[in-house]
């Protein structure tokens, strides 16, 4: 048998258990889901829903304490700089607001930790959960607030230029619309309503 013989043979070979694949899941059996069939969800109990959930989160969290920790370490050694000593009260005053945000962003953003570490075996994950995403949704919220802040500080120092309000207000809609109009977009167009 040649190459090109032994190649057709597997091309006919892999045609037929596709055909075989899509009688079996029109009769039932294992193989394709029919076209007809709609989505069904995962198959979890609510205690294994509230433990993935718990991770996702857990991951989702990791990420965005990292910039955090970042942006906390770059404010913190701007005031034992000799430049500090240098600022207006303006600059002063946008200096504190943005340590204090920081801050706050990462108390909340530290909070599910606390609150799962204290809840733990009380059977109440899925409350954890609940109040937990509602603590990092607050600590994104908050870590907009102060990413504007910082780099409207940040310009401010580095250049006297009047267009920095509005270089700022660009770069705190594209946060706006990466973290907040997107997904809400897409969560409103594409959930799929489960069918009981």
């Amino acid at each position: 048998m040649t190459d090109l013989e032994h190649g057709h043979g597997e091309t006919v070979r892999r045609d037929e258990e596709r055909r075989g694949a899509g009688r079996a899941a029109q009769d039932g059996g294992v193989g394709r889901p029919r076209a007809d069939d709609t989505p069904r969800g995962r198959q979890e109990t609510p205690d294994e829903r509230a433990d993935r959930q718990w991770q996702d989160l857990l991951q989702e969290i990791r990420v965005v304490q990292t910039g955090v920790q970042i942006l906390l370490g770059f404010l913190l050694t701007v005031v034992f700089t000799p430049r500090y000593a240098e600022l207006g009260p303006t600059d002063e005053a946008i200096y504190v607001l943005t340590v204090v945000l920081g801050f706050l962003t990462a108390g909340a953003l530290i909070g599910p930790v606390s609150f799962h570490r204290i809840v733990s075996g009380r059977q109440i994950k899925h409350k954890a959960v609940e109040w937990a995403s509602r603590l990092t949704f607050t600590g994104i919220l908050l870590l907009v607030a102060t990413l504007t802040s910082a780099l409207f500080l940040i310009l401010r120092v580095a250049t006297d230029n009047e267009f920095v309000p509005w270089l700022v207000a660009g770069v705190l809609g594209w946060y706006l619309l990466c973290w907040f109009a997107l997904p809400f977009w897409a969560r409103a167009r594409h959930t799929v309503q489960r069918k009981d």
